[in-house]
């Protein structure tokens, strides 16, 4: 059983569309991706600096377009994944391959999901930091002492804090024995009350989608670790997820009992394959950084 997972924010480097853009009918694609999400992809893609797509607003249309873009590419064959997941914004490039929503909808949604989640973020000068490392009892007590939330549950030892910026420093200068405080390139304290206003605008947004798909394979949900079948309650979670916690652990809890033999993480990758190496020992996994790396993840997917 191999499973396709879709990252999040924070995933996004650099000129690292400019691979994508050498294939045939890319540059068409990611234009009309583009459009409906508001975004420059291919001017922000390839040569904007890391502060300028470091913005809510560019990252996570920027991060759920090349995952599109690579699962068309692996899947334009006869190859089929037997589900997918996604991390946080990740959850809508997911909704994508499994046939929730199509493309141009997912591309919309998440331009209206990065605004939205950019205005709730300047509200108040919040950020996220991992911890990694620590006893998680100790680990969650620390983040409460120091008026934190523990935004994602990453698994493989790691849980992310996130909230306004005294709290984090105060973390980091005391980090639970064992632990490391690494700042994350992000803008704001993601899956926590801070983002409570953003989650009016994405329901009128998802309210508006005209079409509205099954999946039509396994479809993991950070909200619990479970899969959902239907696909207007899989657009209720992700309305959901916004400001309440990712829980990453549990879907790869989920991946281990549904015995997941391999697992492709799509562009921009590397992040999820890092944690499922920690977190799901010995299941091998291919990060499609770029078309290079397609040929792996087919094999993986024959084998």
């Amino acid at each position: 059983m191999i499973v396709v997972v879709c990252p999040g924010q924070g995933s996004q480097t650099p000129g690292f569309l400019a691979p994508w853009l050498e294939l045939d009918g890319a540059a068409e694609r990611l234009a009309a991706f583009s459009d409906a999400a508001q975004v420059d992809l291919i001017a922000h893609g390839t040569d904007s600096d890391a502060d300028t797509i470091r913005d809510t607003r560019i990252a996570q249309p920027l991060i759920v377009a090349a995952s599109i873009l690579a699962w068309e590419q692996l899947t334009a064959g006869d190859a089929r994944p037997a589900g997918v997941a996604g991390h946080s914004v990740g959850e809508i490039a997911a909704l994508v391959a499994s046939g929730v929503i199509d493309a141009d909808t997912g591309m919309r949604l998440v331009g209206v999901r990065g605004r939205a989640m950019a205005d709730a973020a300047a509200l108040v000068e919040t950020r996220m930091s991992a911890v990694v490392g620590g006893d998680e009892a100790q680990v969650l007590q620390a983040i409460a002492d120091n008026g934190l939330s523990p935004a994602n549950y990453n698994g493989g030892g790691q849980i992310v804090a996130a909230g306004e910026l005294p709290g984090l420093a105060a973390l980091a200068e005391n980090a639970p024995r064992g632990a490391r405080v690494i700042p994350l390139q992000v803008a704001g304290a993601f899956h926590t009350r801070f983002m409570a206003p953003a989650q009016a605008t994405l329901k009128t947004a998802v309210d508006d989608i005209a079409a509205v798909g099954h999946p039509h394979i396994a479809l993991w949900t950070n909200s619990d670790g479970g899969t959902v079948d239907n696909g207007p309650r899989a657009l209720e979670l992700i309305v959901h997820q916004i400001a309440n916690p990712v829980r990453w652990d549990l879907c790869m809890a989920s991946f281990a009992e549904e015995g997941v033999t391999g697992i492709i993480e799509l562009a921009p990758a590397g992040a999820l394959v890092g944690l499922a190496k920690r977190g799901l020992r010995g299941v091998p996994s291919v990060a499609v950084k770029t078309p290079e790396d397609l040929a792996a993840a087919l094999e993986l997917l024959a084998a």
